[in-house]
């Protein structure tokens, strides 16, 4: 998996050996910038979803 898609978004997806976690960033943003993290790539697009919901409200 390199992307997550939720709601016309599109979030990269990296894994950081150092501190053992996924994370990534929606593309495409240049002045809102929205991160997510998770340990599992279940939890990585639990907070990539919750976090396209909070910035569309």
């Amino acid at each position: 998996m390199e992307y997550l898609k939720y709601k016309g978004y599109t979030g990269s997806v990296e894994y950081s050996e150092e501190d053992k976690c996924f994370f990534g960033k929606v593309q495409g943003m240049t002045k809102d910038g929205i991160t997510y993290e998770g340990d599992t790539v279940e939890e990585l697009t639990r907070d990539f979803e919750g976090a396209v919901d909070d910035y569309l409200q």
